[in-house]
Formats: C-alpha cells, sequence, structure tokens
C-alpha cells in the first residue's frame, strides 16, 4: 500500500515536471516566433533605416531615446547644462518651496565668465542687516474707479485651466492667497477653483476671449459687468501675443478638452481648442486702445495688455497715440513675455525662432515708455524665465515694477520637467486631466510650497537690494547691474542701455 502511495506521488511529480517543460517549451516558441516576426518585419519596413538595417537590436536605440527624455536629466546632464532650466535654477525652487535652507557651501558651480552672465554690483557699505530692503506696495490704474494696490513683486504669471489641472490651480489659488500676490486665470477663462480660496485675480482676455464672449464669439459687455462683480478679479488683462508662440493662437490639444473645461470656454469637448492669431477687433494701436477703454469704462478696474515684442517701430505709434487721446487712456500696465517663455503646447518653429529675449526686451520697453513720459503712468510686468532671485533683481534693475512666473510657480507645485505638458501625461498632475495622475498633487500639500515660493523669492530678492545698497526691490537700477561681455569682462547694464530721459515735448 505504501509503495503505491509512493508511485502516485512520483506520478503527480513527473507530470507537474512535465507540464513546466511544455510551458517552458511554448514559452521559447513564442518568444522565437516573435523574434523571427520581428526581425522579418524589421528587415522588410521601409520606413526606419536602423531597423531595416538593424533588425530587433535597433528597437533598443528607440527604447533608450524615450527613456532619455525622463532620465537624461538625473544621470547625464551637469548641473548648469540642461535647457529651459537647469539643474541648479530647479533645485533653488524646490528647495524654497519645500522652506528648506537654500544656502549653499564651497564654491558657486555657476560659469562666471560666459558671455551675457550677470553680476549685482555690491555696495561697499551696504545697510545694517537689521535694516532688511521691504517691499512697499505699488498702484495699478490710478484713472481707474476701482484702482489695483499690490504689495508683492512676485505674482504668478497667466496658466490657463485645462492647460494646468484642477487641483494645480486650486493649489496655486490657496497658496497665492496665502503669500499675497495676485494669480492670472490665462486665456481659458475663469474656473471655480481660481475663486475658491478668495485669492486676487488677473482675469486675462485671449483672442478667442473665453470666459468673456457671447453666444457669437464677441466680447460681452454683460459677462464683463458679471465679472468685475467679483471682488477676487482686481484686473483684466488682453493678451495680444505669447513668448512662445507669438503669431499664434492658444493650442489646448483635444485630449485636454474635457467635458468641464470646454463649458467654461464655450467650446466642444474633445475637439482642439485652437484661438485666432489675433484678436479680430484689434488691427492696430487705435484698435487696441479703444479695446483697453471700453472694458475699463464696463468695469471700473484696470486694464493692461501682454505681447512680447518682436520690434520696437509700432510702441512709438501706441505712445504718440496715448498723447493724442491723453495719458489716462493708457493702458494700466503693460506684461512684457520674454521669447523664451513658457507655455502649455506651440509649433516648435515659433518657439525657437520668434520674438526677442526678455534681456533686450525689457530695458527698451522701459526706455521708450521714459521717452515718451509714460513710465510713470504705465505699470510694466515682466514675464519670461524668470524663476530665480537673480532673475527677478535683473529684471527689476532693467526697469520692471513686478515680475510674473508661470513655470517656477509649476516648479513649487512639483513639475520635474518631463516636457509632457501638450500630452495629457504630466506624471506629477499639474498639467494632465487624468485623474489617476491628479492624485499625486495634494492640494494643500502644494498650497503650502506656493506660498513659501512666492515669500522666500521675496526674501531673497530683499537679500540681494540689502548686497547692493537699497531699501527697496524697485530702488534697484540698471547701474546696480553688469553683463560679461565676449572678452570676458564686463561691462554696467546702464552702459548697455543708458538712462533715458523724457523728450522735451511730453514733459
Amino acid at each position: 500500500m505504501e509503495s503505491i502511495e509512493i508511485k502516485k506521488k512520483d506520478i503527480f511529480f513527473l507530470r507537474a515536471l512535465e507540464l513546466d517543460e511544455l510551458i517552458i517549451i511554448v514559452l521559447v516558441v513564442s518568444l522565437i516566433t516573435l523574434l523571427i516576426s520581428v526581425y522579418l518585419w524589421d528587415r522588410h519596413q521601409k520606413q526606419h533605416a536602423v531597423l531595416r538595417n538593424f533588425p530587433i537590436v535597433g528597437h533598443f536605440r528607440y527604447f533608450f531615446e524615450y527613456l532619455g527624455d525622463f532620465f537624461r536629466q538625473y544621470f547625464f546632464a551637469s548641473d548648469r547644462e540642461e535647457l529651459p532650466f537647469n539643474r541648479a535654477e530647479r533645485s533653488w525652487v524646490y528647495r524654497a518651496a519645500k522652506n528648506v535652507d537654500t544656502t549653499i557651501g564651497f564654491g558657486s558651480t555657476r560659469p562666471l565668465h560666459n558671455t551675457g552672465t550677470v553680476y549685482f554690483v555690491s555696495a561697499p557699505f551696504p545697510p545694517l542687516a537689521t535694516n532688511q530692503a521691504t517691499i512697499r506696495p505699488v498702484t495699478i490704474g490710478p484713472y481707474c474707479a476701482h484702482p489695483y494696490t499690490s504689495n508683492h513683486i512676485f505674482n504668478i504669471s497667466a496658466m490657463s485651466y485645462g492647460a494646468i489641472s484642477k487641483p494645480a490651480i486650486q493649489a496655486l489659488a490657496k497658496g497665492a492667497k496665502k503669500a499675497g500676490c495676485w494669480l492670472n486665470t490665462g486665456e481659458g477663462g475663469l474656473s471655480p477653483y481660481h475663486l475658491e480660496y478668495g485669492c486676487d485675480i488677473v482675469m486675462q482676455i485671449g483672442t478667442a476671449k473665453y470666459g468673456v464672449r457671447d453666444a457669437e464669439g464677441h466680447l460681452s459687455d454683460k459677462r464683463l459687468r458679471e465679472l468685475a462683480a467679483e471682488k477676487s478679479i482686481k484686473m483684466f488683462e488682453i493678451k495680444l501675443s505669447q513668448g512662445a508662440k507669438p503669431g499664434k493662437g492658444g493650442i489646448l490639444p483635444a485630449v485636454k478638452v474635457t467635458e468641464e473645461v470646454a463649458k467654461i470656454r464655450g467650446i466642444l469637448p474633445h475637439v482642439d481648442s485652437i484661438s485666432p492669431n489675433r484678436h479680430v477687433d484689434i488691427s492696430n494701436v487705435e484698435e487696441l486702445l479703444d479695446s483697453i477703454e471700453h472694458i475699463r469704462q464696463i468695469t471700473g478696474k484696470p486694464v493692461g495688455c501682454k505681447f512680447v515684442l518682436g520690434g520696437y517701430e509700432w510702441l512709438h505709434d501706441l505712445c504718440l497715440a496715448i498723447h493724442k487721446r491723453g495719458s489716462q487712456f493708457a493702458p494700466d500696465f503693460i506684461t512684457l513675455d520674454s521669447s523664451d517663455g513658457g507655455t502649455g503646447a506651440s509649433p516648435q518653429g515659433l518657439m525657437d525662432y520668434m520674438g526677442i529675449p526678455i534681456q533686450e526686451a525689457l530695458p527698451n520697453l522701459v526706455d521708450i515708455l521714459v521717452m515718451y513720459n509714460l513710465r510713470e503712468r504705465i505699470k510694466v510686468i515682466a514675464s519670461g524665465k524668470l524663476i530665480t532671485p537673480s532673475g527677478v533683481a535683473w529684471a527689476l534693475c532693467a526697469g520692471a515694477d513686478f515680475v510674473n512666473s508661470a513655470r517656477g510657480f509649476m516648479f513649487a507645485l512639483g513639475c520635474i520637467q518631463s516636457m509632457q505638458c501638450h500630452k495629457n501625461t504630466c506624471p506629477t498632475g499639474v498639467a494632465t486631466h487624468d485623474l489617476r495622475l491628479q492624485r499625486g498633487l495634494v492640494v494643500t500639500d502644494k498650497a503650502e510650497r506656493v506660498y513659501h515660493y512666492a515669500n522666500n523669492m521675496a526674501h531673497e530678492v530683499a537679500i540681494i537690494c540689502h548686497s547692493c545698497g537699497v531699501d527697496e526691490p524697485r530702488q534697484l537700477q540698471r547701474q546696480h547691474a553688469r553683463i560679461v561681455r565676449e572678452d570676458g569682462f564686463s561691462i554696467s547694464l546702464a552702459e548697455i542701455f543708458p538712462n533715458k530721459k523724457p523728450l522735451p515735448e511730453y514733459l
């Protein structure tokens, strides 16, 4: 009886062994069949030369190329090498947002002799540390029924709901409220999430007029009055162009046009949202001033415009038109974007080659306003790749009143520069409507990071001001910054862009 039991066990194990062997054989045959099929396909396909010449193994090239987008920044790039933002810049934002120590040791890794490198001029006898530079309030729109006074130099630039996610908007709004800075809605209209925490809002009016248009797509005075009644909305901004895609309207791929996004914008869901390349009712400076004054009269709030410069001639036309009407008809502010500004989606030809960078455009814009004696009337907001204290301080030296940042605050939310903004696959939940990916963005935590980033930015800009010997950020002048020339020596920003004086006829 016992021997029979042993035989039954042996038979069971033998059968199990045979089954395992059969599975292995099937898997091996399947793998060989798959490899042969891939080999034959690669060998005879006509699209990819690498696969045609190197069947099977050629796929590793595409696999590693794909992985490179995600891992190159970690394994191969140095701290100061990457674009659009290098690791040193991102690391400062991450530390500032987490409110951890931003000091470093041993020495700077920044190349100090490269052409275009910015230095700040230290004062021989700076004020004592007890007299730290403080930010004073600035009022925008003195001729409005409801002027806006801001106590912050660093604010959240335009990012529309649709381009970024619901929790991203909520975290930005909550953090902005705590920090005391404003949040620009972007051209996608006003969502409930912008208003959720009561932060100051700048309502942007894009070329498609999302959120402010009637059924025919025209600017709606009724809608403007409704928006003006919102206490949180402090200003209106007419977007003429954007740094990353001048001459092209906003692009929101269909995969990101959800039912809710479509409802807010007044468009069809799951269809590409393509804005006109300019406002149909604004084709010259006169019509621009007409639109600004019309919106200002309807809302009673400051109205400005945003653009990236491609040339300077039209600015002279704008200033002359303002003087013909009177300075009260001027835009209350100008937001100047840079050619290397960010976006959720843009044709590469525009992103790489169109527009003038902020380093050249900002001083020239300020000089033109000074020449026509409009500098005090029109506040200047600089925008475009200014995410660190040095960038903000440079913009203030060049003549800006405020600085806006979008991608800096995206980093504060957890963005890792994966460059997936247009695909709805953002791994950190910032620029996607995939609920599974949004789960990674916890509003309460990220709102604190938004607050700390804005707060620490103001603090470190104040440190630079203190070292330069001034007690308010807007007291920074061009003589406080130097730029490295091609020969490796630096020259004062005031020598490159000498300070202008108003022309006699406009005094």
